[in-house]
């Protein structure tokens, strides 16, 4: 097995802990960044890193780990790459399921710390718009660039 790890900003606390913990299981990894905290880094860059490995090794024991606040960002660009099965994993039941079910390839971790209500976030989705930040429009092009 070797696992290939990615985090953006809000992702690299949590990659620097799951560093700790592969090393601690002597899982062999290899580690794309964030290497430091950037606040203007893009998540697309990691994850594209990360599937061409996985890509280029070609091996079944081939993993991703992706890390970034929500991890949705990371599914996306993710699985814009032929061959990776990229999923949100949010709690231990859907990483057991996407595994068994889907024969992910890729974990999309959320860094975020925070309770999800199912009809907050449904409301949210639905009264919600694009942001017209031009750093916004820039990462959601990287995701068409595949």
């Amino acid at each position: 097995m070797h696992v290939y790890l990615g985090a953006d900003h809000r992702g690299f606390a949590a990659k620097e802990q799951v560093v700790t913990i592969l090393k601690g299981r002597q899982i062999p990894y290899t580690d794309f960044g964030a290497y430091e905290y950037n606040a203007e880094d893009d998540y697309n860059d990691f994850a594209k890193k990360v599937c061409q490995a996985i890509i280029d090794n070609n091996s079944p024991d081939s993993f991703g780990v992706l890390l970034c606040g929500s991890a949705q960002g990371m599914a996306m660009q993710a699985n814009r790459f032929k061959g990776i099965r990229a999923a949100v994993c949010y709690d231990q039941a859907t990483a057991i399921e996407s595994r068994g079910h889907n024969d992910a390839n890729v974990a999309c971790i959320p860094a975020d710390d925070s309770e999800i209500i199912v009809a907050n976030v449904l409301n949210a989705f639905l009264t919600s718009s694009a942001l017209p930040d031009e750093k916004y429009k820039r990462r959601n092009q990287k995701l068409d660039e595949i």
